[in-house]
């Protein structure tokens, strides 16, 4: 856009330096606790007394600190499953199936285990979070397969599988289904306390795994062969080809380790956090909170690390959101309306990073010579 001598464009920016980045999420968290405030007026407190509860319970109070560290180990977990696949050029949209199929799985080893009776658990323990593992990786790694071999489109492919392992887990836990439990009250069977896993430091095994997880797969793409080539065919397929890279073993690669990790948060979540240990009716809601992950990961631009710190910022957002809305009786979906806007001001945050307004004067326009009388 041009105003006489200046001129005005939108450019694309070089990558942005570390502490740009952190100064933009910064600024974006602000903005959207800024815009949400509005959704915490009430006669009775105004946004700062919500905020108060909301961050004093999410980080300060016991409970409210554990159900964080549950929810950010969570997804983390999903934001790996979605991350591995992204790297290789490829989006892994059925977080919520692979977790439906790694919750499954893991009930189905305790039921042949004999969870029911609350026998000593055997291999049933050690076996649950195997199950999930390989469940996640089975229901991605089909989806990797259609990929390479059909030329399927994973979005579709694995939106799909979302809305199948959905209604196949209300099959099993509604009455008359395989794992439900005893009163028949639309969920699982509870897990006894022998096929629980232990808490050290007060979180599950799946926990740091999840952490140690995530330092792993940044020296595994920055450092290896293996990631070299992963990225090398997420960035162009065809030169990929060309040097040797077999898209078939990538596809369903990335795949399978990605539904691995969703399969293990759909055990983290049903099987080893406590206070749960069961498969409850609105199971649909953590199928949801798992697409947090993919934002996570887009947030971290790849960086599994840097996803860490913001999946403890959705947790605990979305934690105590929830616990603010029932404190201050508020209209049900704050916590999704916080989580939503923060999505928004961090897209907005790295259009910003990624490219610049700038202002620049430009040569003035020759002006016309004026004709010569024979030639008009």
């Amino acid at each position: 856009m041009r105003f006489g001598v200046w001129q005005l464009s939108v450019e694309r920016a070089e990558s942005a330096s570390p502490a740009r980045v952190a100064l933009g999420a910064l600024v974006a968290v602000a903005l959207a606790l800024l815009l949400a405030s509005a959704l915490f007026w009430t006669p009775e407190a105004g946004p700062w007394a919500a905020y108060r509860i909301a961050f004093g319970y999410a980080f300060a109070n016991p409970s409210g600190v554990g159900a964080t560290l549950h929810r950010a180990a969570y997804l983390l977990l999903c934001t790996l499953a979605f991350l591995l696949p992204l790297r290789g050029g490829l989006w892994n949209i059925g977080l919520p199936g692979q977790v439906y199929a790694g919750a499954l799985a893991a009930f189905a080893v305790a039921s042949w285990a004999g969870a029911r009776e609350a026998p000593a658990p055997g291999p049933g323990l050690l076996l649950m979070p195997v199950a999930a593992a390989v469940a996640g990786s089975a229901v991605a790694g089909l989806v990797g397969w259609l990929r390479a071999k059909l030329e399927l489109n994973e979005i579709l492919v694995t939106m799909m599988l979302n809305s199948v392992l959905f209604w196949l887990v209300s099959d099993f836990i509604k009455e008359g289904g395989a794992l439900m439990s005893a009163t028949a009250e639309g969920e699982s069977f509870t897990l006894p306390p022998g096929f629980r896993p232990p808490l050290p430091l007060g979180m599950p095994p799946t926990a740091f795994l999840a952490l140690a997880a995530s330092v792993a797969a940044d020296f595994v793409f920055s450092r290896t062969a293996a990631g070299y080539r992963v990225r090398t065919f997420g960035l162009n397929p065809q030169a990929a080809r060309y040097a040797g890279v077999d898209p078939l073993r990538v596809s369903v690669g990335v795949f399978v380790a990605g539904g691995a990790f969703a399969g293990l948060a759909g055990y983290h979540y049903f099987a080893a956090v406590p206070g749960l240990y069961k498969i409850p009716t609105n199971y649909g809601y953590y199928g949801d909170l798992s697409f947090y992950g993919m934002i996570c990961a887009l947030i971290a631009r790849g960086s599994a690390v840097g996803a860490v710190p913001m999946a403890l910022l959705f947790a605990g957002l979305s934690v105590g959101g929830r616990f603010a809305q029932g404190a201050l009786r508020l209209p049900f979906g704050v916590d999704y309306a916080i989580l939503g806007l923060l999505m928004s001001t961090f897209v907005l945050s790295h259009l910003v990073d990624r490219y610049r307004l700038r202002w620049r004067r430009v040569a003035a326009p020759p002006a016309a010579r004026p004709q010569p009388e024979e030639a008009r």
